[in-house]
């Protein structure tokens, strides 16, 4: 029988042989380049960066301390000190990075272990050894109010720089006291001396403000070789207004809480001799009972001063000024002044200001016949013009 022959004179079972061997080949080639893909590819090994590097000195013990890895995840992290303590950290959800999350001491040498897993392969564990900075002197920040308290709204916010250490610069110790309140107000720091700062309003506070301060002092230089001891945090509330106006003139005292007077008594100031200051004051202490002794102001009794018991007393400055009872001057108060120096009042009358009274609340003094209460003397704050204030006296 005849073979059938194709167009291009090929016998047909000669064209269906070459078509066959082409297909073949083609799939041998497929074959051979999926058989080199990615499936035999290899993931590239991980790598982790951390931070400090290894060997590095004088860090700061609130400098941030982390880990990140590269093509993997970190599986575990570990700082210790070299007393083998542990230091508090966290990888993030990722697993990409760690860090620390707690601050580091002073002086001390640590070291940062991280194992990382990548895609395939062994982990991987690097290590940093590293020390943080020895500060020559640690300066301790005092401050009033404290946590908690709830305070009257003339009161200011006060910080003392311990002497452990030389006085900060005044710049980067105002950058290291932050203070937010609810409401928001105006408000600015002022110097009394290199080593306390005060911070207050405009105005007086508003019943009712939230103050918060953060007081991030540790791990920082503060300037001339003063470094930051220790952290400290406060929240502060501002409670009534309570505001006192004594009128040397007509001997009379008025008491008003949130703007609505209270009370009107008869009080006696200070006698021409030891006059009384005008001005705003401003409550810092209470004592149920306290001896007044005039020697503590330089006036030994046997000079003229006195040293006598009172009840019922509430400072108002440092110089020696008080509200307190004086059941012996009655017959003079509403009338005249013969203090010295002191607000007096009856027993009722000044125990019943000694229970409304709070620190931070106002005594306000006029027409005394003295001279203006000094800024530094107690809290003596609002007796510097704003405009004085906001320029800090640095």
């Amino acid at each position: 029988m005849r073979e059938l022959s194709n167009s291009v004179g090929f016998p047909v079972r000669v064209s269906r042989l070459l078509t066959m061997l082409i297909f073949g080949l083609v799939a041998l080639l497929v074959a051979g380049c999926s058989g080199s893909g990615s499936g035999d590819e290899v993931a590239p090994a991980p790598t982790l960066e951390l931070a400090p590097q290894n060997g590095a000195n004088d860090i700061s013990p609130t400098a941030p301390i982390s880990a990140k890895a590269v093509n993997g995840k970190i599986v575990e992290a570990v700082l210790t000190s070299a007393e083998g303590n542990a230091t508090a950290g966290a990888i993030a959800p990722d697993g990409v990075s760690w860090a620390a999350t707690e601050k580091l001491g002073y002086g001390k040498t640590y070291t940062l272990s991280v194992t990382a897993q990548g895609a395939s392969g062994p982990t991987i564990t690097q290590q940093s050894t590293f020390s943080t900075i020895s500060p020559g002197k640690q300066t301790f920040v005092s401050m009033n109010p404290l946590d908690g308290q709830t305070v009257g709204v003339g009161q200011p916010l006060a910080f003392y720089f311990s002497e452990k250490a030389p006085a900060p610069d005044k710049a980067k110790a105002e950058e290291a006291i932050q203070i937010r309140t609810e409401p928001a107000v105006e408000g600015a720091f002022y110097w009394f001396n290199s080593r306390e700062v005060h911070w207050r309003p405009k105005e007086y506070w508003k019943p009712g403000t939230k103050v918060s301060i953060d007081v991030d002092v540790y791990g920082r230089d503060l300037g001339n070789g003063a470094w930051g001891e220790e952290d400290r945090k406060a929240t502060i509330t501002i409670g009534n207004a309570v505001v006192l106006k004594a009128d040397g003139a007509t001997h009379k005292m008025t008491i008003e809480k949130n703007g609505k007077l209270l009370r009107t008594m008869p009080v006696s100031l200070g006698k021409p001799s030891f006059p009384s200051n005008n001005g705003v004051h401003v409550v810092t202490e209470h004592h149920a009972t306290k001896v007044m002794d005039s020697s503590t102001y330089g006036l030994p009794v046997e000079a003229g001063g006195y040293r006598t018991e009172v009840q019922w007393a509430v400072r108002i400055s440092n110089g020696g000024e008080f509200l307190h009872a004086a059941p012996w001057s009655v017959g003079d108060q509403g009338r005249r002044n013969v203090s010295h120096g002191c607000i007096n009042m009856s027993m009722a009358d000044a125990k019943w200001v000694f229970d409304l009274l709070k620190k931070g609340d106002v005594v306000q003094i006029t027409n005394s016949g003295g001279p203006n209460l000094r800024a530094w003397d107690g809290f003596g704050d609002w007796q510097v013009p704003w405009g004085q204030w906001v320029q800090g006296n640095k």
